[in-house]
Order: C-alpha cells, then structure tokens, then sequence
C-alpha cells in the first residue's frame, strides 16, 4: 500500500469530504497523519475551513497562511514537499480537478512515486453523468499532470436527499468507466445512516458539507 493519498476531482465530486474522512480514519488506526489543501479550483468548500477539527484530533493540516486562505491561486505550501517524503507520516492530498487541478498535481509529481491516485466521481453531476463525460475528464487531467489515475471511487450522491438506488446507480455507471479506462474501482462511499453494501468495498464516511447545496 503506497504512503500517500491523492484525492481528484470535478467540483462537486465529493473528493474533500473523502479525503478529511480518510484522514480521520487512518488517525483512528493509529497513524502520523497530515493532510494538504492544495485545492486551487474552488473556495466553497475546503480543508483549510476545517483546520480546528482536524488539528483537534491531531491531523496535521497543510494550507496557506490565514491571510491568503480564500485566494484563488495556486499556491503550495512548502511543507507539503517535507510531508510527501517524510516516512512517518500518511499525507491526504485534496486536490482540484481542473486545469489549475493538473497544473498543481503535475508540479508535485517527482514527490508521488509512493502515492496512490484516486478519481471521485459523483455521476449526478452534471459534468460527470455519462461514462463519456467522464472518461473524458480523466484522460485531460491524466494527460495534463503526466500521472496516472490509479483508482477510482464511486461517490455518487444527492446530499441529504441521497438513497441507496442512487449510490447504486453510480456504481453501475462507475463500472463502465473502469471497464473502458481498465482503472480498477477503489470503494463505494456511503454517507452516515445509510446501508448500502454493491459489488466494492464500501467506504463510510461523515458528511460534513450538510446544509450546503454542492459537494466539493
């Protein structure tokens, strides 16, 4: 299993709520865990808006400075390179999956040859409701970062109005896509109270995007 996570995704994926609960869980397990906001694509909903959570159960939180926090730009924080190779640690990268997305993840490449890459797709997003739509995005931002995607994760939802056929809706779609891309699926993500166990590993998470309209 590689040290480090790299969560992609489109705006409204979900990939930031799955990546603060990854790391939360593998601090339960008993591992050194930071996690690096390098989201450059959207300022509704991030890490950096987390960070007392988080430090409070000892998450080490790599964002920028308070002052620049909701600034638009790409901007990395040196100790995300300290992180990625320090072998202590298990480093959670939230990162955007948009051009400026490619451009970060592609800059922190040399630093990722222990990393495990995951794509998040919510097929009820618009820009990601076919197999097509999808695959697309997939191969831009593979091809614009020069990374490979090695997972991807079926988290497709509908906020608090999501039900299990809707998760299993998503499933179905993210099978093609793995079937066309050969990129094998990680798990199915399913939000507290709901069962749901599909054909993948299920992946229980906290919402904690609740009373907001999109899903970053």
């Amino acid at each position: 299993m590689a040290k480090n996570k790299v969560f992609l995704g489109l705006y409204g994926s979900g990939k930031t709520e799955i990546a603060m609960n990854f790391a939360i869980k593998s601090k339960f397990d008993g591992k050194l865990v930071a996690i690096a906001d390098v989201d450059v694509t959207a300022s509704y909903f991030r890490v950096r808006e987390y960070r007392n959570m988080l430090e409070e159960k000892n998450i080490r939180v790599i964002a920028p400075p308070d002052h620049i926090m909701r600034a638009d730009l790409p901007l990395i924080d040196a100790a995300v390179v300290g992180y990625l190779q320090n072998p202590s640690y298990l480093v959670v990268l939230d990162v955007g999956g948009d051009e400026k997305g490619s451009i970060v993840i592609g800059s922190l490449k040399e630093y990722l040859s222990d990393a495990d890459v995951y794509f998040v797709i919510n097929a009820r997003r618009p820009f990601c409701d076919t197999v097509e739509k999808i695959c697309h995005h997939i191969e831009r931002i593979q091809r614009a970062a020069s990374i490979e995607v090695d997972y991807l994760i079926n988290n497709t939802n509908l906020g608090n109005q999501t039900t299990v056929d809707v998760i299993r809706e998503g499933e179905e779609i993210v099978k093609e896509v793995s079937r066309a891309t050969s990129i094998p699926v990680a798990f199915n993500v399913v939000a507290e109270p709901l069962d749901y166990e599909g054909e993948f590993e299920t992946f229980r998470i906290k919402r904690y995007l609740i009373g907001k309209e999109e899903l970053v």
